[in-house]
């Protein structure tokens, strides 16, 4: 969708917690990376799964703010525009 001004996409805060959750999903990676190098091979499994359920949970959040966003009908939503 295409934006009218640079800072549309700050006003509408909702995709926040999905880019959180990716975030966080990152860091659980590294520390499964970590662990599986240092031979923690239970906590190397243990991070990978949670890496797993962070990604599914933020990408999922993502498209259902991306769904909402479209279902409004309104792509250049001027009400939000604060000025």
């Amino acid at each position: 969708m295409p934006r009218t001004h640079a800072d549309e996409g700050v006003e509408d805060n909702y995709n926040l917690p999905g880019l959180a959750l990716l975030g966080l999903g990152l860091i659980a990676t590294a520390l499964s990376l970590i662990a599986a190098a240092n031979g923690f091979d239970g906590r190397a499994i243990a991070a990978a799964i949670i890496a797993a359920v962070l990604y599914l949970s933020g990408a999922v959040w993502l498209a259902a703010e991306w769904r909402r966003r479209n279902a409004q009908g309104r792509p250049n939503n001027i009400d939000r525009q604060g000025h």
